[in-house]
C-alpha cells in the first residue's frame, strides 16, 4: 500500500510540472508542417479569414531562412487543418522486405482552448459530431454509430467511464472538436492504406496482436479511437481492451526519476529568466491587459496564446471588449499573437543551446523506449527460421494516444530535435522490417570489402517517420550508418544499443537507474 500510494504521489507530481512545461512548450515550437498542395488560410485586413492555394514540399525539419519566419504562417501548421491530400512514406521499404510489426505514438487532435481569457468570450465552436458540418469524413457517420457498440469493448479503469464522442454542442475546456476526430480518421485511414499491402496481421487478428493505450483524458481517448476506426474500419469491438496510462510520459511502473524532475525544473527556470528578460513581450502583454482591463499578471496566467491560437485554427476573429469609460476596450491583435509566437520561437532556439531539455527527454522517454525496444526484439525472435509462433500470434501494431508533452520529448531523445514540434495529431511511428534470406554464401559489399553473409535468414531494420516522413537518419542512433551499403535500412540492433546503454552518455550515465539516482555534484 506504501508503494502504491509513493507511485500515484510521483504521478500527482509529475504530472503538476509536465502541465508547467506544457503550458511553455505546447506552442514553443509551432513549426508547419506543409502540404506538397496545400490551401492556406490567411487573415485579412478586415479581420476575416481568406485562403491562398500553392505549392510547396512537405518537410519537417526547417529549411535555413535568409529572413526571420513569419510566425502567423508557422502557426497555421500547427493548426493541421485536414483540407489538403497528404503524402505519407509509411510502409515503404524496399522489395521483399516484410514488415513485422508497427508502433504508432499520437498526439491528440484539434481542441478546445484548456483556459479562457478574462472577460471575454469563449470562441463559438460546436464539439458535437455531424456530417453536415465541416470539416467532414466520409467514415464519421460509421465511426459515429460504430462508438455507439463500445459497451462490447473491454476497458481498463477509469477508461469505461470516459464519453468515446466529444457531445457538447458548446464544448468544454480541452475538449476534443469535430476537427479533431476527423484528423485522426484520416491519420488512421492514411496508415490503413500504406499497410494493406503488407499484411501486417490477418483479417482474423487476436486480441494479442493489438495494444492500445491511452491518458485518462477524454480528448487522447476518443483520438486514439478514431486514428483506430480509420486504420480498422468497423473493428471487432470484442477484441480489443484499451489500456490506460496514468502518466502523460507512459512510464508505467518506471515513473520515479529524481534526476528526470530535476532537469525539468532547471528547463522551467531558463525558460522563466528567457520570457521575462525579452522587454518587447513585456510591452505586448502591458497592452493586451490595457485592452481588457485586467492585471498584466493576471492575463499572463490566463496563458491568452491557448485560446488566441484556437480562433486562428477555426477562422474566428480574435477577442474584442467594449469599450468603457476607463478608456478599456477594443480588440487583441494579430500583431500582438505574432510578438509571442516571435518570442517562442527564440525560446525554441535557447533550447536547444541549453541542452537541459533534451537531458529531461532522454530520461522521460527511457520507459516508452525500452518498451518499444523490448517488443520489436521479440517479434523480430519470434521470425526467425525455425522458432515455433505463438498460437495468438505476436503484438504486431502498438497504439499509444498521448499529449504534446509526450511526443515533443520523444522526439528530443531520438536526437530529432530540428524536428516541428508536434501539431494536432500529429503521429511518430516506429516500423519492423525483415531483409528477404540471403542466399548461402551470397557476398555482400561492406565499406568497398567483400564477406560473407552472416544474414542467412534475413535481417531485422527500423524506420522511423514523423508526420509521414521518414527521419530514420535523423535520429542519434542511425545518423551515421552508411545507407549505401547493400542493406539501405537502419539495423535494429542500432535501436537496441542506444535505449541499452548509449543515449544515457549525453547525462553521463550508462543505464537508466544510474542516471535517474546518482547524486548531482
Amino acid at each position: 500500500m506504501l508503494a502504491r500510494n509513493r507511485f500515484l504521489l510521483l504521478v500527482v507530481v509529475g504530472g503538476a510540472a509536465l502541465a508547467i512545461l506544457s503550458l511553455s512548450l505546447q506552442f514553443l515550437n509551432l513549426i508547419p508542417t506543409t502540404p506538397i498542395v496545400e490551401e492556406r488560410p490567411f487573415h485579412a485586413a478586415d479581420g476575416g479569414v481568406g485562403v491562398a492555394v500553392g505549392k510547396s514540399r512537405k518537410r519537417v525539419f526547417p529549411q535555413p531562412h535568409t529572413q526571420e519566419p513569419n510566425p502567423i504562417f508557422e502557426a497555421y501548421g500547427y493548426c493541421n487543418i485536414p483540407n489538403r491530400t497528404e503524402q505519407a512514406w509509411e510502409g515503404h521499404s524496399p522489395a521483399d522486405y516484410k514488415l513485422l510489426s508497427v508502433h504508432v505514438m499520437i498526439r491528440h487532435g484539434d481542441r478546445y482552448p484548456l483556459y479562457s481569457i478574462p472577460k471575454t468570450k469563449r470562441p463559438a465552436i460546436d464539439c458535437t459530431l455531424s456530417t453536415s458540418r465541416k470539416p467532414s469524413h466520409p467514415l464519421l457517420d460509421s465511426f459515429i454509430h460504430h462508438m455507439g457498440l463500445g459497451s462490447r469493448g473491454h476497458w481498463e479503469s477509469p477508461l469505461g467511464s470516459v464519453p468515446r464522442l466529444p457531445s457538447h454542442s458548446a464544448c468544454e475546456m480541452g475538449e476534443l472538436t469535430q476537427t479533431g476526430v476527423v484528423q485522426h480518421l484520416r491519420n488512421g485511414q492514411l496508415l490503413h492504406h500504406a499497410y494493406k499491402q503488407q499484411s501486417l496481421f490477418p483479417s482474423d487478428w487476436s486480441p494479442r496482436q493489438i495494444w492500445v493505450e491511452t491518458t485518462g483524458k477524454s480528448r487522447t481517448l476518443q483520438s486514439g479511437l478514431a486514428f483506430l476506426y480509420g486504420f480498422l474500419p468497423d473493428f471487432d469491438w470484442t477484441k480489443l481492451t484499451m489500456r490506460h496510462q496514468w502518466s502523460t510520459l507512459f512510464c508505467g511502473s518506471a515513473c520515479d526519476c529524481p534526476a528526470r524532475n530535476r532537469y525539468l525544473e532547471e528547463e522551467q527556470r531558463r525558460q522563466y529568466q528567457l520570457r521575462a528578460a525579452d522587454t518587447e513581450l513585456e510591452r505586448t502583454y502591458m497592452d493586451m491587459a490595457r485592452t481588457l482591463g485586467l492585471p498584466t499578471r493576471q492575463l499572463r496566467a490566463a496563458n491568452p496564446v491557448d485560446s488566441l491560437l484556437c480562433h486562428l485554427c477555426h477562422g474566428l476573429s480574435f477577442p474584442c471588449v467594449p469599450i468603457g469609460d476607463s478608456g478599456a476596450g477594443g480588440c487583441l491583435t494579430m500583431e500582438q499573437f505574432a510578438v509571442i509566437r516571435r518570442q517562442q520561437l527564440d525560446d525554441e532556439v535557447d533550447r536547444r543551446r541549453a541542452g537541459l531539455y533534451h537531458k529531461y527527454a532522454i530520461l522521460a522517454m527511457y520507459p516508452y523506449l525500452n518498451r518499444t525496444a523490448a517488443k520489436m526484439e521479440r517479434i523480430a525472435k519470434s521470425s526467425e527460421a525455425g522458432r515455433q509462433p505463438r498460437s495468438a500470434g505476436e503484438e504486431v501494431f502498438t497504439l499509444s494516444s498521448a499529449h504534446d508533452v509526450t511526443v515533443a520529448p520523444l522526439l528530443s531523445a531520438l536526437g530529432l530535435e530540428e524536428a516541428r514540434f508536434p501539431r494536432f495529431a500529429a503521429r511518430i511511428v516506429f516500423e519492423l522490417w525483415k531483409s528477404p534470406p540471403a542466399i548461402q554464401g551470397q557476398v555482400k559489399k561492406r565499406g568497398g570489402k567483400g564477406e560473407k553473409s552472416k544474414a542467412k535468414y534475413g535481417e531485422t531494420f527500423i524506420r522511423v517517420l514523423y508526420n509521414g516522413e521518414d527521419v530514420t537518419f535523423h535520429t542519434t542512433f542511425c545518423r551515421s550508418h552508411d545507407r549505401h551499403v547493400s542493406q539501405p535500412l537502419c539495423p535494429l540492433k542500432n535501436f537496441l544499443s542506444f535505449v541499452r546503454r548509449d543515449m544515457f552518455s549525453v547525462v553521463n550515465a550508462t543505464s537508466y537507474k544510474e542516471a535517474c539516482y546518482r547524486r548531482p555534484g
